[in-house]
C-alpha cells in the first residue's frame, strides 16, 4: 500500500495551495478521486487563520480541481455543527451568515488586532470560529462547484475507533478524549453538561467508510445537485452524556491509567455558576497546593499548567455539551441501502451493532495505550495505586466531615448545645440496656 503513496508539498494557506508546478501537473493529469479534509479542527483559532485554511484554502483547492482531466469524486469534510445555530440541521447547505467573499477580500489587509476585535460580532450566535468558517465553506463549494462531482460528509464530534484499524485506536486529544484524560487521571472532576442531552459522538472509523462509499456513488451516479450527508449517532443510536460518563468512569476505574493523581469521580453541573465554583475548589486549589508542594520538595511544579488546559478544553466544549441537535440522515439511511451484503461488511457506516459501554471500555483503553503511550502490561501497578487513591479519598472526606463538625461547633453555641443534648440523651439511653453497663 505505501509504495502507492506519493507525498506532495504543500499548504493550504498559499497561492495555488504552495504546490509545486511539477507536482501541480501531476496531480491535474492523474487524480480521479479527492477527499478535502483540510483544516484547521482548531475550536479557538484565531478567525483569520481559521479563514483562509477553512475557507480560502476550500476555494483553491475547488480551483485545482477543475483543472484535473480524469476527476470523477470530490468529496469535502465538513462538521455537522456548521449550522449550531439551528436545532434542526437537514442534509443541506445553508444560507451563510454573512457573504465569505467579502470576508476574504479583507485577509489581504486587515490586521490580526482588528480581525480578533471583530470576531465575537462577526461569528455572532456561533460558539467558535471553527463552526463559523465551516459553514461559509460549504457555501463556497456550491459557488465554485460548477459542473464538478461534488458531495459533501459532516460528521458530528469525532472519537476512537470502533473497530479500523483497531477498536479503540485514537491518535489526539481533541474532543472528548482529552477529557478521558483529565478524567482518568483525576485532574477533571466537574464539567458544565447536561447529562439527560444526546452526546452525539461518532467512531471515526464510521465516517471514514461513509468517505469512501460517498467517493464511490459520486462517482458512478452523477447527480444534479449537490448531496450532503450528515454522518451522525443520535439518529440511529443516540447515547446521552451521563451515560458516556457512567460508561467511561467504570471503565477509567477498571483499567486505570498510570500515576493518577486523585480517584477517578466526574460530576456534571447543570448551572454555570455552580461549575465555576466547583472547578475553583476541585481544580485550581488542588492545582496550586499540589504546586507549593512540590516546590518544596524540589520538584518542577505543573500542576496548575495541567488545570489551564483542562479549563479550555473544557470550555471548548461547553456549548456542545449543553446543547442538543436533531441531525436528519436520510441521504446516509439511502446510501446504506444502495450497497451489497459485502460491501455493507467491508465499508460499514452503519451503528445499529454499536454497543455503548463495550465502547468507552475500548476508548479508555486505546487512549492509556495511543495516546497516554502506556503499555497494558502496566495495568496491575496502575491499579494497585488506584486503590490507594481511592482509600486517599475516603480518608480525605472523613477529614472534610470532621473539620465542618468542629467548625460548627467552635461557631454555634445552639450546635453545641444539640449536640451535648444528644451526647446526654444517649447515655441515659444506655441505663435501659444492663448488659451494655458492662461493656
Amino acid at each position: 500500500v505505501f509504495r502507492k503513496l506519493v507525498p506532495v508539498q504543500g499548504d493550504i494557506i498559499l497561492p495555488s495551495l504552495g504546490i509545486y508546478a511539477e507536482d501541480a501537473t501531476t496531480l491535474i493529469s492523474t487524480v480521479s478521486v479527492v477527499f478535502h479534509a483540510a483544516a484547521t479542527v482548531k475550536f479557538d483559532e484565531a478567525l483569520k487563520l481559521s479563514l483562509q485554511m477553512n475557507v480560502l484554502g476550500t476555494k483553491r483547492l475547488v480551483e485545482l480541481c477543475h483543472k484535473m482531466t480524469k476527476l470523477v469524486a470530490v468529496v469535502h469534510v465538513s462538521t455537522a455543527y456548521c449550522n449550531c445555530d439551528r436545532g434542526e440541521v437537514k442534509e443541506m447547505v445553508y444560507p451563510p451568515p454573512i457573504d465569505p467573499y467579502k470576508l476574504i477580500q479583507l485577509i489581504d489587509w486587515m490586521d490580526d488586532e482588528t480581525f480578533n476585535y471583530l470576531t465575537p460580532k462577526l461569528i455572532g450566535t456561533r460558539p467558535n470560529t471553527y463552526t463559523y468558517t465551516k459553514a461559509l465553506a460549504e457555501h463556497v463549494l456550491v459557488q465554485e462547484a460548477g459542473s464538478l462531482p461534488l458531495a459533501i460528509v459532516r460528521p458530528s464530534i469525532v472519537a476512537a475507533a470502533w473497530r479500523e484499524p483497531l477498536p479503540g485506536w485514537v491518535d489526539n486529544l481533541n474532543g472528548p478524549t482529552g477529557l478521558i484524560v483529565g478524567a482518568g487521571k483525576g485532574m477533571l472532576r466537574t464539567l458544565h453538561c447536561r447529562g439527560e442531552l444526546v452526546a452525539d459522538l461518532i467512531p471515526v472509523d464510521i465516517p471514514i467508510n461513509l468517505l469512501i462509499v460517498t467517493a464511490w456513488h459520486t462517482a458512478t451516479h452523477r447527480q444534479s445537485e449537490l448531496r450532503v450527508y450528515n454522518c451522525v449517532s443520535g439518529m440511529e443510536r443516540p447515547v446521552r452524556w451521563g451515560e458516556i460518563n457512567k460508561h467511561g468512569i467504570s471503565a477509567l476505574r477498571r483499567n486505570a491509567m498510570n500515576d493518577v493523581v486523585w480517584y477517578p469521580n466526574l460530576h456534571f453541573t447543570h448551572h454555570k455558576t455552580l461549575n465555576t465554583i466547583a472547578v475553583l475548589l476541585q481544580h485550581w486549589l488542588p492545582a496550586y497546593l499540589m504546586d507549593a508542594a512540590a516546590r518544596l520538595v524540589g520538584k518542577r511544579p505543573i500542576m496548575v499548567r495541567i488545570a489551564q488546559k483542562l479549563d479550555r478544553a473544557a470550555a471548548c466544549l461547553e456549548y456542545f455539551t449543553t446543547h442538543e441537535w436533531c441531525f436528519s440522515n436520510d441521504n446516509v439511511q439511502n446510501l446504506w441501502s444502495t450497497l451489497s451484503e459485502v460491501d455493507q461488511h467491508t465499508f460499514n457506516f452503519a451503528l445499529s451493532a454499536l454497543h455503548w459501554p463495550t465502547y468507552m471500555e475500548q476508548y479508555c483503553l486505546g487512549t492509556k495505550r495511543y495516546v497516554m503511550k502506556e503499555e497494558l502490561a502496566t495495568l496491575p501497578s496502575a491499579r494497585k495505586h488506584l486503590s490507594k487513591m481511592w482509600w486517599v479519598r475516603q480518608a480525605w472526606r472523613v477529614l472534610v466531615v470532621l473539620v465542618a463538625w468542629r467548625l460548627v461547633m467552635l461557631k454555634s453555641r445552639a450546635a453545641r448545645r444539640a449536640w451535648y443534648g444528644l451526647f446526654r440523651l444517649m447515655v441515659r439511653l444506655l441505663t435501659y440496656f444492663p448488659i451494655l453497663n458492662r461493656i
